[in-house]
């Protein structure tokens, strides 16, 4: 496999810094319009926690899935 030009990289990296706080905020987001829409005050926790679990897999999988990449060359 070729190697990835370093604007792809500087791409790849960046998206990584912005994904942790989307999915977090994402989570929030829907555990607040849960507690509105069923008049509930704690459902932003457990989504809150959903979403910031969800991007920290996501962030080991893209990090496993380059450490991968880099051995087989």
């Amino acid at each position: 496999m070729a190697k990835k030009s370093w604007p792809v990289l500087v791409g790849e990296y960046t998206s990584l810094a912005f994904l942790l706080p989307v999915s977090a905020f994402v989570g929030y987001a829907i555990g607040y319009l849960l507690d509105k829409a069923l008049h509930t005050t704690w459902l932003y926790i457990p989504f809150l926690l959903l979403g910031i679990a969800s991007g920290f897999v996501q962030l080991i999988r893209q990090l496993l899935k380059d450490t991968r990449d880099d051995g087989e060359s």
